[in-house]
């Protein structure tokens, strides 16, 4: 007889298999409690998680929809989000109002629309609105007047682009009727500027202007700006030789790219887009020049003015004494004259105002009056003249504007023109000739206003460009891109689940309900095993196992006898039903 074991389930009459759900049910059954309920956990468990990676692949991508909310109504985004069957979520960590990617655009737009807008938490002049109560202290008015003054200037300076939100602390003191006491206001203004935003100095001093002229006597010395990092903006304004350097630089700048422009313009349309790079330097003078000039013509004189005095006095008596030394001398002794010259002498002592003698001794008539002509009185004479004359002259006032270009200097390097051979196509590359470079600089020089006398200079010259002519930007890779990770997601998710299904549900399902199949093989097999067993010993030294749900493998003879005898006390020892009915089989057998 064959040393062959089968296992206790019988063959059908039939021959037909059980079905499915009653051999699953009947290999169930003949498991314990505690495989029982590790089976039907490990099956339930591999259920849902397999429903949970199939969610999470279908999750669709959310994005915050405000960094911060802020200063906004919850309630009212909510309202608004489901009004648009717009989903939304809220993440429990954080707090973040979530939406998914692709209606983060849609969803701003809709509460924009709403009126939905985060709002300042800066209290203004609303707060003097309020009723005060009776018996307010003018301290308490004070201060309200101040705090609303300060959230004013918090709005009107978060109103600015750059700018996320302000603070406003203003140090106004009591006024004093005394002059020493007297003191001046001072204020301190914190910016939080967006990220990789900044402030630039014509805007902090719009800041300092703005708060200097809406408080009384505040000066812009005494304002102070800072931003959240710490750094202290307001002395970028106070440095107003540094602030006036940029502004000058930032005009050589647009002045420079205005010629630029210019040279580009003429250039492109002969050269074509590439093939040239042009550059210009301005020199440009700054200094704020005054002259006055006064120039003469000597040759063309005029008379401006002219003075003339005539002066002539006649005195009626005549000169009294002699003038001179000789006036203080004794008289000389008189002395009577030799000879008596009858009309000379008589004429020669003629007194000034009488009648006038002739030689004879007779009165001078004046033919014209008929009357006696007498002796002229003694008259002095004077006679002055001033002239005063104009030269010719101009006079003129130069005052130089800022600004003024003292040289330029233009760089143009053309690339090698490249000419195409009609008859097969083929590109060749040439130099220009000086001919063509020299054209090229006359349109330079008339682009930019070239001025020889102002020492401009104006280069133009032909050089081979390279073949690479700039770092490559290579576009973004497939995997850093959002589309990439959804299908992903979704790939994992099938993966995880046919692994799930072919890797673990299936091999525990075919092991719980494939045990009855080859219970009936092994045990039909067995019979005839058992009839053909004297036949031939090619399965003599077979092991032959027991079929259920614990699986007992038997030595083979050639292993020995206390080898065999063993494994039987064991399979005894474990299930003496499964023996008995092998030993039952073997009785029916025999008979």
């Amino acid at each position: 007889m064959a040393e062959a074991v089968v296992d206790n389930a019988p063959a059908k009459a039939d021959g037909k298999p059980p079905l499915f759900g009653l051999s699953f049910l009947e290999n169930l059954s003949e498991m314990t409690m505690l495989r029982q309920v590790g089976l039907m956990v490990g099956l339930a468990a591999s259920v849902a998680i397999g429903f949970a990676v199939v969610l999470w692949s279908q999750q669709p991508d959310y994005r915050p929809l405000y960094g911060s909310l802020a200063g906004m109504d919850s309630k009212q985004i909510m309202e608004t989000l489901a009004a648009a069957d717009i989903a939304y979520t809220v993440e429990p960590n954080s707090g973040a109002l979530l939406v998914k990617a692709d209606d983060v655009a849609r969803a701003r737009m809709k509460l924009a629309a709403a009126g939905v807008t985060p709002s300042d938490s800066n209290i203004g002049f609303e707060i003097l609105d309020k009723d005060q109560g009776l018996g307010t202290s003018q301290f308490m008015e004070a201060t309200r007047y101040r705090r609303g003054l300060e959230g004013e200037l918090a709005r009107t300076i978060s109103s600015l682009n750059n700018v996320k939100g302000a603070r406003v602390h203003l140090a106004i003191p009591k006024s004093s009727v005394f002059v020493r006491d007297e003191r001046k206001p001072s204020a301190s203004v914190l910016v939080e500027l967006f990220a990789g935003r900044s402030l630039e100095p014509g805007q902090v001093l719009a800041i300092v202007n703005l708060v200097a002229t809406s408080v009384p006597e505040l000066s812009k010395s005494q304002i102070t700006v800072v931003d959240q990092k710490g750094n202290l903006l307001s002395d970028m304004a106070e440095n107003s030789a540094l602030t006036q350097a940029g502004k000058q630089f930032d005009y050589s700048r647009r002045m420079e790219s205005m010629l630029t422009q210019r040279v580009h313009n003429i250039l492109q349309p002969v050269l074509g887009n590439d093939r040239y790079k042009a550059e210009v330097s301005a020199d440009v003078d700054f200094s704020a020049v005054e002259s006055t000039s006064e120039q003469f013509n000597p040759d063309q004189p005029a008379l401006r003015s002219e003075q003339s005095t005539n002066e002539q006095r006649t005195a009626s008596n005549g000169p009294q004494g002699v003038p001179g030394a000789l006036s203080n001398q004794p008289p000389a002794p008189a002395t009577a004259p030799q000879t008596t010259g009858g009309a000379a002498a008589t004429a020669g002592a003629i007194q000034p105002g009488q009648p006038l003698l002739d030689a004879n001794g007779q009165q001078i008539m004046d033919p014209a009056t008929g009357q006696p002509m007498l002796a002229p009185y003694p008259s002095d004479k004077r006679n002055q003249s001033t002239k005063n004359f104009e030269l010719d002259r101009s006079i003129s006032h130069t005052k130089q504007q800022q600004g003024r270009v003292n040289r330029l200097s233009v760089s143009v390097v053309v690339d090698d023109q490249v000419k195409v051979n009609p008859a097969d196509g083929a590109i060749t590359r040439a130099p220009w000739s000086a001919d063509e470079l020299a054209r090229f600089t006359r349109l330079v020089q008339d682009a930019v206003g070239f001025d020889a006398s102002r020492g401009d200079s104006v280069s133009v010259i032909n050089m081979p460009f390279s073949a690479e002519r700039g770092e490559v930007i290579a576009e973004a890779a497939f995997y850093t891109q959002p589309w990439f990770w959804d299908i992903v997601k979704q790939v994992l998710g099938v993966l995880f689940i046919l692994v799930l299904v072919f890797g673990v549900l299936r091999p525990v399902l075919n092991n719980i309900t494939g045990n009855g199949k080859k219970q009936l093989a092994l045990a039909g097999g067995d019979v005839e095993l058992g009839g053909m067993g004297g036949l031939d010993g090619e399965l003599a030294n077979d092991r032959v196992s027991l079929g259920g749900p614990q699986s007992i493998l038997l030595p083979s003879p050639s292993e020995g006898y206390d080898a065999q005898l063993n494994a039987i006390k064991s399979l005894v020892a474990e299930d003496p039903g499964r023996v008995a009915q092998v030993v039952k089989e073997w009785i029916n057998a025999d008979e």
